[in-house]
């Protein structure tokens, strides 16, 4: 079988002879770079859609391509249903007993000829429990049940935070966010609204957009409260009581807080936040098919998960930088009623923005529908492929072939309507029709047997027994940095450590030389039961420090907060063991909370030091200790930016190394091109030449055997007398059987050379399959190992700007343990 192991593909299926009714040998291999400019799918119920579809995300997890997935079916969340092994008990959990009682069999009967049936419908596409295990190892995967807790929860808090500020700074995309955030806010408490005219939109969206302009986040509660009691005296020109009397406003307030009160409400509000970057990539940079089911969901609750998901989004591509490789997908199923021609739901315009923007970021946009009627086929002449199936109705043909004659002249390309209305009408279930625009002409293939168990839409105890076997739900992206401006090599803490428990407090501070400044740490947080509060002292040194390197392109200033104990012997400041926190000025407090108890300064700390001697030795212990490391990778040969995590680093790798991959087998396509076209067209001329000698050997063969055959048989019949040219006509035919042997001789060492011709096109694909295998081999940014390089400051790039005597409050418990009382 036709290697489809190939980087940057998708194994799709087999072309399809419309004619003969049967697939051809010939494998579809897709092209990922294409998705770039999306894709739409459509095809009436049991055209095998959605298990085309499941193939494109599985495909794209087994290239490490994460993606978001939208699933108001539940069909989607089989893609969770992978047995490498492919075990009658692996698939038992999840058959339908009424599947099984129609065929009058046990579940557990049922269950074995399903695994039987998988493991051979796989086998006969060339997939067996390995590629399974490869695409369970390539990525994570994950269902969200927005409003349930039957899957991972979503929180939605965070749909009513400040957007990034590349969305803030355009005003365009900023009032697209706030429009489309009010629309569903407005769709899920019963309120269909015209921006235009609807008081309540212009009211929500003139609060959400002033706090979102200058960075400030929202919630309900506070959305509420400022619905009640707005923070602007004018609507445009017209002062707010005029425009929306209090009463008017109390009454939308109370319908905001009838829905933050509902008790079903509150799963909206607790797990997961709505953050694309983790729902994306792991915590350790992996990456993850995350997979919203919302088939739970009445229409208004979708319509206002859909519309926030899809902003966020929006927002998240914002932040990335330009893309010429896939670097993550958004799909969506059965799209009918979230984008239609003449209506402008909350979700349409986001949505709209995506398909005509996200290809610049690397994002590429899939669709999925049963029902093409209602969908705006202008809107999807952004998608570049189209993948059709069976269709119910000449009138859902008519709009399909509209929306594929907008997209062919959206790209500048050919479309020939009356071949495409012949192929529509002989399609057969899982054969599907794919126009693409960056190929010269559509095709026609078979959809390949999908890796996940494909059982339907999973129940409610399903998707919770699914969650439960894919363990607890993985943390949150972390924010900590690789670099690092601490006294260590590790990370800094984020705050200061609890020191150990001293015997020694008393009543009153230590008395200090006038020229010693002091400070207490405010106390937070409630006290414990029977605990007490005690300071601890300790130096705090504030100031900032600059690395910089022209050859790594660094040039970065990071503040220095670092808290010192004393040595418990000499007194001296014990700058090796010190750690950074995160005070700044604002915490630093000049008297002490009440009835509080001092800590005894170790080795006599303070005597005879002067705040000079404090700040040289700070410096000198920045000087010594301070070090900013980044991450090398030299499969890359790229370095980690200052503020970038492990994780994310690991993450733009991954871009890098697709981008690259690309590059490079472009190198090899272009490094094997002529040498394929040159045996190409030697074997299309052997192949000719072969022909050409083995006709003329069969033709040339009966003229000389009926000619020899003719001459001998006349002269022993007697036909005519033995004369010297009847001995002539037998040697002429005697040497046409000579030429004739020849021919033959000459036909098969045509045939020879043909062969040897088709032995070299299949030794150079094999080295084209092994320069491509060792591609992906050689560049894995999830595994590789980095360097670390340190880089150090220099004394003039240090800056001190105070160190003083600093007292961490504390609670002590009866057991004598300290527990900090600064957080």
């Amino acid at each position: 079988m036709q290697d489809f192991e190939k980087l940057g593909v998708f194994y799709l299926g087999r072309h399809y002879d419309l004619e003969k009714g049967a697939p051809q040998q010939d494998l579809l291999l897709y092209d990922s770079k294409d998705l770039l400019t999306h894709a739409v799918c459509v095809g009436m119920t049991g055209s095998g859609k959605t298990g085309l579809c499941l193939t494109l995300l599985e495909e794209a997890a087994i290239d490490g391509i994460p993606a978001l997935v939208i699933d108001p079916k539940g069909d989607l969340s089989n893609l969770l249903l992978t047995f490498p092994h492919l075990a009658p008990e692996d698939f038992q959990p999840w058959v339908h007993e009424d599947d099984a009682r129609r065929q009058n069999l046990s579940v557990e009967e049922f269950a074995k000829q399903q695994a039987e049936m998988w493991k051979k419908g796989l086998a006969d596409w060339g997939q067996d429990g390995a590629r399974i295990q490869r695409l369970r190892d390539a990525a994570e995967f994950a269902i969200y049940t927005p409003g349930s807790s039957a899957g991972r929860s979503v929180s939605v808090l965070r749909a009513f935070a400040a957007p990034a500020k590349a969305i803030r700074e355009d005003e365009e995309l900023l009032g697209d966010r706030v429009n489309s955030t009010v629309n569903g806010l407005l769709a899920l408490i019963g309120l269909q609204a015209n921006p235009l005219d609807s008081r309540e939109h212009i009211l929500l969206a003139t609060l959400l957009g002033q706090a979102w302009q200058t960075g400030k986040d929202l919630d309900l509660p506070a959305l509420i409260q400022q619905v009640q009691n707005p923070p602007v005296t004018k609507i445009g020109v017209v002062d707010v009581e005029s425009f929306y009397p209090a009463k008017d406003r109390f009454a939308l307030a109370m319908r905001i807080n009838n829905l933050l009160s509902a008790p079903g409400f509150k799963s909206w509000l607790e797990g997961d936040p709505l953050d694309i970057d983790a729902l994306l990539h792991s915590p350790k940079g992996k990456p993850r098919v995350s997979i919203f089911s919302i088939a739970h969901l009445d229409d208004e609750q979708r319509m206002f998960f859909v519309s926030l998901l899809l902003n966020e989004t929006l927002a998240w591509m914002r932040t990335q930088s330009g893309a010429t490789s896939l670097r993550a997908m958004l799909y969506m199923d059965e799209i009918f009623g979230y984008f239609p021609p003449s209506a402008n739901p909350p979700s349409k315009l986001p949505l709209l923005t995506l398909l005509k923007q996200a290809r610049a970021f690397g994002l590429g946009i899939v669709l999925a529908t049963q029902n093409p009627v209602d969908l705006d086929y202008k809107g999807l002449a952004n998608c570049g492929t189209w993948f059709l199936g069976r269709l119910q109705t000449e009138r859902d043909k008519a709009r399909v072939i509209e929306g594929l004659q907008g997209a062919a002249a959206t790209a500048g390309a050919n479309f020939d309507r009356q071949k495409i209305e012949h192929i529509l009408s002989g399609l057969k279930n899982r054969v599907f029709l794919m126009n693409n625009v960056h190929e010269d002409a559509p095709t026609v293939f078979q959809a390949r047997w999908a890796m996940s168990y494909l059982c339907g839409p999973l129940t409610r105890d399903q998707i919770k027994k699914l969650d439960e076997l894919q363990g607890p739900a993985p943390a949150a992206s972390t924010t900590s940095t690789v670099a690092s401006a601490a006294p260590s090599a590790a990370a800094p803490t984020s705050s200061a450590q609890a020191p150990a428990a001293s015997a020694d407090f008393t009543n009153q501070p230590p008395l200090l030389a006038p020229q010693i400044q002091q400070f207490y740490i405010p106390v937070r947080g409630t006290q414990p039961a029977q605990a007490q509060l005690v300071y601890h002292p300790t130096v705090l040194a504030l100031g900032t420090v600059h690395f910089t390197d022209k050859k790594l392109a660094v040039d970065a200033e990071r503040p220095l907060c670092w808290l010192a104990d004393f040595h418990e012997t000499t007194g001296a400041i014990d700058w090796q063991a010190a750690t950074q926190a995160g005070f700044g000025d604002d915490d630093l407090e000049k008297t002490p909370a009440a009835e509080a108890r001092f800590g005894a300064l170790a080795g006599n700390g303070i005597s005879g030091k002067s705040p000079a001697q404090w700040q040289k030795s700070f410096a000198d212990g920045v000087y010594r200790l301070a070090k900013l490391d980044l991450l090398h990778s030299a499969a890359l040969d790229e370095v980690s930016r200052p503020d970038e995590s492990e994780r994310d680093f690991r993450i733009r790798l991954q871009d890098a190394a697709r981008a690259e991959c690309d590059r490079l087998l472009e190198q090899l396509r272009q490094k094997y091109a002529p040498k394929q076209a040159q045996i190409d067209e030697k074997l299309r001329r052997a192949q000719q030449k072969a022909e050409r000698e083995k006709s003329q050997a069969r033709e040339q063969g009966v003229q000389a055997v009926i000619s020899f055959g003719a001459t001998v048989l006349n002269a022993i019949l007697g036909r005519k007398r033995l004369s010297m040219t009847t001995v002539s006509k037998a040697k002429s035919a005697a040497r046409d059987l000579g030429r004739t042997m020849k021919q033959s001789s000459e036909a098969g060492q045509a045939e020879e050379t043909v062969e040897a011709l088709q032995t070299q096109q299949a030794q150079l694909a094999e080295e084209l399959r092994a320069d491509t295998a060792a591609l992906q081999t050689k560049i894995d940014p999830l595994t590789e190992t980095f360097e670390t390089i340190s880089l150090r400051p220099k004394k003039v790039d240090i800056a001190v700007r105070l160190v003083a005597l600093a007292w961490l409050p504390q609670w002590r418990e009866t057991s004598g343990t300290l527990k900090p009382a600064w957080e």
